[in-house]
């Protein structure tokens, strides 16, 4: 009865309640881009608050950008498991819980005076922060692949994380909002030495707003019934998993004695996580998720960083102190993020939306790798060229930056999100969705925190400033660029295709492929992920 339930699921017709789980899910990762992403442009405005205009500490920038990283990787870690252990719907609440607390917490971080009580404080709740964001990663991904019927599972698993471009792009548009606002309601434009009182309001502003997404959707959050997946495979409890979808989904294949007739229990489960026949059967495609993932975001989130800082070093407006700059440097930061969001970022994710199911995982993932290196190679290696006196060379080099955020995502950005959802079996789905993202951070820590301390000045007044010259540029472009070719690799030889295909189908013929041992699994599109679920 369970096969005939997930079969149901896997026929069913696109339906309203897919769409509503799309979004229910996304404004988690909404808010998650939201959160990660307007800490630039808020740097900004503390550091003409709290460092008058000054560049802040190297230390204290890239413990800022780390740790609510830090806090995303413990919880997909720590919230990935508790999804399987305890179910996606209970911990899903809770993560958006977080979400919202510590989003209200940034923006009452303790003091106004003290500068170190302040970082400090803000750095307390963007860790907190970081759990709930990194719980929602997992669990979003699981759910909506849970809830996805087979034909189109990838499309509405991209579809959830393109709510990620929507956040980056209303991050920034909220930031340039507020900066207007504060700006004109201050007493006038003179020039100061100190930046205006109101100031330290806006950037607290900023981050609290973040919050009111995820609020408006906790109700319908909390109504979401438990996968039919879960409550089937691993809580072996067929009948409720029939109730819960035909409460909400029109699915016509079951039967009457699907809800009236208590099936018999599967025997447990053969191994667990961790165990030598996991390792053997699921260590290949963990190391795949993981790593690739890792990949991604040293290249994502460094390129990010670069964004600002190559942009606002090369800028041709002048730069001060004054109090009309603190709302001026925040708002430029602001503005470039929301170009890029709007012709690169968005762009990128929909056209996974369209072609994931279509194309492949696999194909569009070095499909992106591929172009992503290609573009690092072309804009670094005459990097100091695009930046002479012509004009049109600096068009032509944000052109090329733009499209790396395009074959972004459009490319291995989304699909490390979607692959690890497909990949394993039910009861270990969303803990190795977790231990992937966890790597990924790390990726992302990695490439913020080393590029900072890589580029940081070591000659003139302020040794702590980051400056982008151009021999480091290059260096940095053609790293990312080899980066991104290692992901080319690992994709091509180890990551499995997982399009069109239930997630028991996956599971099913890695388990045939183990008993009889005819030949080793296929790549690129040719096998399938996981072993059979004794549950059936």
């Amino acid at each position: 009865m369970a096969i005939k339930i997930l079969s149901s699921l896997d026929a069913a017709r696109i339906q309203w309640y897919h769409f509503k789980a799309i979004i229910v899910a996304g404004m988690g990762l909404f808010t998650d881009a939201y959160d990660l992403f307007c800490i630039a442009p808020v740097m900004k405005m503390i550091s003409h608050v709290y460092y008058n205009g000054d560049s802040i500490n190297t230390a204290v920038l890239s413990t800022s950008y780390a740790i609510a990283l830090l806090g995303t990787a413990a919880g997909q870690l720590v919230f990935g498991y508790l999804g399987d252990r305890v179910g996606r719907r209970r911990v899903y609440g809770l993560c958006l819980v977080i979400m919202i607390l510590s989003s209200f917490g940034c923006g009452f971080s303790v003091c106004t005076t003290r500068r170190s009580c302040v970082m400090v404080s803000l750095g307390f709740f963007r860790f907190i922060l970081g759990l709930g964001i990194g719980g929602d990663y997992p669990l979003s991904a699981t759910i909506m692949s849970e809830f996805a019927n087979k034909r189109t599972r990838g499309a509405f698993i991209a579809a959830v994380f393109s709510m990620q471009g929507l956040g980056i792009l209303v991050s920034s548009a909220v930031t340039m909002a507020v900066c207007v606002a504060f700006k004109s309601g201050g007493d006038g434009f003179e020039v100061v030495k100190e930046a205006p009182a109101e100031a330290d309001v806006a950037w607290r502003l900023i981050l609290m707003i973040g919050a009111l997404p995820a609020a408006l959707t906790f109700y319908w959050r909390m109504l979401m019934p438990e996968t039919a997946r879960y409550t089937a495979l691993v809580e072996n409890n067929i009948v409720q998993a029939a109730k819960d979808m035909q409460r909400v989904m029109s699915i016509s294949h079951l039967s009457d004695e699907t809800t009236t007739e208590p099936p018999p229990l599967p025997p447990p489960a053969s191994y667990k996580l961790f165990s030598r026949r996991f390792l053997h059967l699921h260590g290949r495609d963990l190391f795949a998720a993981s790593v690739n993932w890792f990949l991604v975001d040293v290249v994502f989130y460094t390129s990010n960083l670069l964004l600002s800082q190559i942009f606002s070093h090369y800028s041709d407006k002048p730069s001060s102190s004054t109090a009309e700059n603190v709302y001026d440097a925040a708002f430029e930061v602001a503005e470039l993020g929301a170009i890029i969001a709007a012709c690169s970022t968005i762009p990128g994710y929909w056209f996974t939306v369209y072609f994931i199911d279509k194309i492949g995982r696999v194909k569009i993932q070095i499909m992106g790798f591929f172009f992503m290196a290609v573009i690092y190679l072309v804009a670094g290696i005459p990097y100091s060229w695009y930046w002479s006196k012509h004009e049109q060379n600096k068009k032509g080099f944000m052109v090329l930056y733009g499209l790396i955020f395009f074959f972004c995502n459009f490319g291995p950005n989304t699909t490390t999100f979607i692959i690890p959802a497909e990949l394993f079996p039910a009861r270990f789905r969303s803990t190795c969705h977790g231990i992937s993202g966890a790597v990924g951070k790390l990726g992302a820590i990695v490439g913020t925190v080393g590029f900072l301390w890589a580029t940081k000045e070591m000659d003139g007044d302020d040794i702590n400033q980051v400056y982008p010259e151009v021999n480091r540029m290059r260096i940095a472009f053609l790293v990312l660029g080899g980066v991104c070719i290692a992901g080319i690799f690992v994709t091509y030889f180890f990551t499995k295709e997982t399009m069109g295909r239930s997630l028991e189908d996956n599971e099913h013929e890695q388990d045939n492929n183990d008993e009889g041992e005819t030949e080793p699994p296929i790549v690129n599109g040719q096998s399938s992920a996981s072993t059979l679920l004794q549950t059936r």
